[in-house]
């Protein structure tokens, strides 16, 4: 098995992947000037700079709002209240080296257009994923999605947006403990799965990573007891974390081995690395990449396998 060790980035904005629309500093008056109802939100912060506040839901759903009709020509977007509302520039940087890794198998040339599947597994009420990649590549992307109010959501910013008609289908996973099964069809295939898998193991665990993220944002000491002001229960925890749901993915994943090209999934922390490595031999991958990504002084990275030759997986 090959495995490829962590690429680490420079810690700052620049380290976003070179296609990354989101590499220079927000211009908020050309964002406000696109999208009005920003405005409320943007004000100095204490270095004099406009910003808005990072601790405020509305404020970063407002913004995101902003961002996807100004980069990406998305007319509507909004979420539940409490649904986790994902970071635009870290999530675009994911699908930019998904598509690098494509471009290995297509003589460089990243392929391009409504042949090359997607399947985005737990897609969430954002459906970000699907927007950003028909947007940039024009590929075709299903999402899965266990949980009932989110599926709903996705399916809604599908129908308010035309162009995503034809390009985008959410499926509901049935059960909540699969991956795979259930969402792929008997004959279907695909040239990646991507996911942004539960980070923390238990209620307990994510409520207290919430606390953090709210201190590290200066969030009053009033709010930081809330449970989460990004995300349900099935977004941020599952037995085991992200560790144990990568686990049954790679188990799921070596039930289609001849079913997909690549199969990726984000990984938060580096910890996790080593038992999903061990995992990936026992189910018998023919290729692993471990790629490393940076947003800022957040530091992130995904894995891909594959059980397809080089050879299979160009044809």
């Amino acid at each position: 098995m090959k495995q490829l060790p962590h690429r680490g980035f420079p810690a700052e904005k620049t380290a976003l992947h070179p296609r990354n629309r989101h590499r220079a500093r927000y211009d908020f008056p050309q964002l406000v000037a696109d999208s009005p109802a920003l405005a409320p939100f943007v004000r100095p912060n204490p270095f004099g700079d406009l910003s808005i506040a990072f601790d405020d839901p509305a404020a970063v759903r407002a913004l995101n709002g902003a961002l996807l009709k100004h980069f990406y020509g998305l007319a509507h977007w909004d979420l539940p209240g409490g649904y986790l509302c994902p970071p635009i520039p870290g999530r675009a940087d994911y699908l930019h080296y998904l598509a690098d890794l494509l471009a290995e198998d297509h003589g460089g040339t990243i392929p391009r257009g409504p042949a090359v599947r997607v399947l985005d597994v737990g897609t969430g009420a954002s459906c970000i994923y699907p927007i950003i990649g028909h947007h940039e590549y024009g590929w075709r992307f299903v999402g899965s999605e266990a949980d009932a109010v989110a599926a709903r959501a996705a399916q809604a910013l599908v129908a308010a947006n035309p162009e995503l008609a034809g390009a985008v289908e959410i499926r509901r996973q049935p059960n909540p403990a699969a991956v795979f099964a259930g969402i792929v069809g008997p004959d279907e295939r695909f040239d990646l799965t991507l996911c942004n898998p539960p980070f923390h193991a238990s209620a307990a665990a994510a409520a207290a990573g919430t606390r953090r993220k709210l201190t590290n944002l200066g969030a009053p000491a009033a709010l930081r007891p809330a449970r989460n002001f990004g995300g349900q229960a099935p977004e941020l925890w599952c037995p085991g974390g992200e560790a144990g749901f990568v686990d049954r993915m790679v188990a799921e994943s070596a039930r289609l081995p001849d079913r997909c090209r690549w199969f990726t999934t984000l990984l938060s922390s580096k910890d996790s690395l080593p038992g999903v490595y061990r995992a990936l031999h026992h189910a018998g991958a023919l290729d692993v990449r471990t790629v490393g990504m940076a947003q800022g002084q957040k530091a992130s990275r995904f894995v891909a396998w594959t059980f397809l030759a080089p050879a299979q997986r160009a044809r």
